[in-house]
């Protein structure tokens, strides 16, 4: 756990089949985030990398919200 106290930000790179693949994907990030109200920073690069920053700005670094929000993630992709 003391890593993670140490951590300011959770970043998670993934490479989908293709560019609708990756953008279906930030969309389906998108709703969960909306629905959370805690919104990650999502890039989409090289037409199929989406990458996904999870931090809470108010306290600068991880928050419960982030770990709840990072699982919710990973089972979108099961």
């Amino acid at each position: 756990l003391e890593a993670f106290r140490r951590c300011k930000k959770h970043l998670q790179i993934m490479e989908l089949q293709d560019f609708e693949r990756a953008l279906q994907f930030a969309n389906r990030i998108g709703e969960v985030a909306e629905a959370d109200q805690h919104h990650p920073d999502l890039h989409l690069t090289g037409y199929r990398h989406l990458q996904v920053v999870l931090t809470t700005h108010a306290i600068g670094g991880l928050s419960l919200n982030d770990f709840i929000l990072a699982a919710k993630i990973d089972a979108l992709k099961h």
